[in-house]
């Protein structure tokens, strides 16, 4: 590894100093002796990278420390180690390039990154005979990263079932135990916090592929872009589907979902109906629940919150300790991922998986047997059908209809025909059951 020397210090540069930015500078500076203790040697910031030197902050760092100039960073030779945590895909990738390019090791929270570039930035790591760590790039403070890098190795992982978008997780919680509709529940979140002014990367599913396909990259040793990841948002959800699948004995979650079968791999995103008992189903709040299950270890969960200051901050430093024990020790923790180039891509018209119908239809003889015809037709049994409410004014009912498993493609033609029947008002919604 280039740069690994025996040192009698550590040198930072830190890029961004917002949230997380802040967060590691004031652990730098809190737990300074501890954290040389366990490097081996003092960790000091040398230079930080800003937007603005006049702003106020919430962390004192010395004013000398700050620049606007990027290159006072990645020329300094006395910088070891490069933290990025500026968010976004530029200027950031740009500078991870250049760093490693210089001989610097990287940490990164960036979760676009990584998933956008994460093999190329690898492979020029390696090249450059450095490393570059990225475990709060999913899951924030929970050990996610290094435990399928190393924990699990000797595992074939089956599959991905995860909670990783606090912001989904909250908006939903909210609908289903205070019966709000979807912009209600995204108001209260914006107003605490938990949303972006604009929301789509979180309630459209994007964060989540970004993150899942890092994930799913790691676990079946292939690679997975996140334009490979099929993602739904939360958008078409309602207040009454959360009452449906509780009478039905489910809960409703944003799902990120990675399995493996027959050296192909499915990856998707969406809203799914997860029973109850799981422990998946009582994941509330802003908290992520990350399950994997492994021919060798059976099923394990990882639980904790999967954002905010704090939790990045320790899986930031965490990374950072590794470094600089890898520097002041002498030896080498390089991480090189073997890829399968057999394994294919499922797609996701191939998926089989059970279905929740909810629909509005004419309150008369014989709609449901035109309804399962169309569903036989393409191959699509009917486990349970429920009437759930009657307009007598407008001689309609609402029907949930719950399937036995089925393919994508048939359930997506089923209704494209089912909407041309005169006797069907409305789909209201379709949701995947994941069991």
């Amino acid at each position: 590894m280039a740069r690994i020397k025996n040192k009698n210090r550590i040198g930072i540069g830190l890029l961004g100093l917002g949230v997380v930015g802040g967060g590691v500078a004031r652990i730098l500076t809190q737990k300074a002796e501890v954290i040389a203790r366990q490097a081996g040697c003092p960790v000091a910031i040398n230079r930080i990278l800003v937007r603005d030197l006049a702003k106020k902050r919430s962390v004192k760092v010395d004013p000398l420390l700050l620049t606007t100039n990027p290159q006072d960073i990645i020329t300094d030779p006395d910088i070891d180690i490069v933290i990025e945590v500026m968010g976004g895909e530029s200027p950031a990738l740009e500078l991870i390039k250049e760093s490693l390019l210089r001989g610097r090791h990287v940490i990164t929270a960036n979760k676009e990154i990584m998933a956008k570039h994460g093999r190329e930035l690898l492979t020029l790591a390696h090249q450059q005979e450095v490393d570059i760590l990225y475990e709060a790039s999913v899951g924030a403070g929970i050990p996610l990263i290094a435990t399928l890098k190393q924990g699990l190795l000797a595992n074939e992982i089956t599959a991905i079932r995860a909670i990783i978008n606090g912001t989904t997780n909250y908006i939903l919680t909210r609908m289903a135990t205070e019966g709000l509709d979807f912009s209600t529940a995204l108001r209260q979140a914006q107003e605490l916090g938990y949303a972006e002014a604009d929301p789509a990367d979180d309630v459209e599913g994007i964060d989540a592929a970004y993150k899942l396909a890092i994930l799913a990259t790691l676990a079946f040793h292939t690679e997975i872009r996140p334009q490979d990841v099929y993602h739904e948002g939360i958008t078409r959800l309602a207040a009454r589907d959360f009452r449906y699948a509780k009478e039905l004995g489910y809960a409703i979650k944003l799902l990120a979902i990675a399995k493996e079968t027959d050296q192909s791999v499915e990856v998707r995103i969406h809203p799914a109906l997860i029973p109850e008992d799981l422990l998946l189903a009582k994941v509330d709040g802003v908290f992520n629940a990350i399950q994997v299950d492994g021919d060798l270890i059976g099923r394990l969960l990882f639980y904790g919150k999967g954002a905010g200051d704090l939790p990045t901050t320790s899986a930031v430093v965490a990374d950072l300790i590794d470094l600089s024990q890898s520097i002041t020790r002498g030896r080498s923790s390089q991480f090189q991922m073997t890829l399968d180039a057999s394994k294919s891509l499922k797609p996701f018209s191939e998926i089989e998986t059970r279905y929740y119908l909810r629909m509005s239809v004419a309150d008369r003889p014989g709609v449901l047997a035109q309804i399962a015809k169309v569903l036989g037709d393409h191959s699509i049994s009917i486990a349970s059908v429920i009437q759930k409410e009657a307009d007598v004014s407008a001689q309609t009912a609402e029907i949930v209809i719950m399937t036995h498993p089925s393919r994508e493609l048939a359930i997506q033609k089923a209704l494209q025909e089912m909407e041309r029947l005169a006797v069907v008002k409305e789909i209201g919604n379709f949701i995947r059951v994941e069991t």
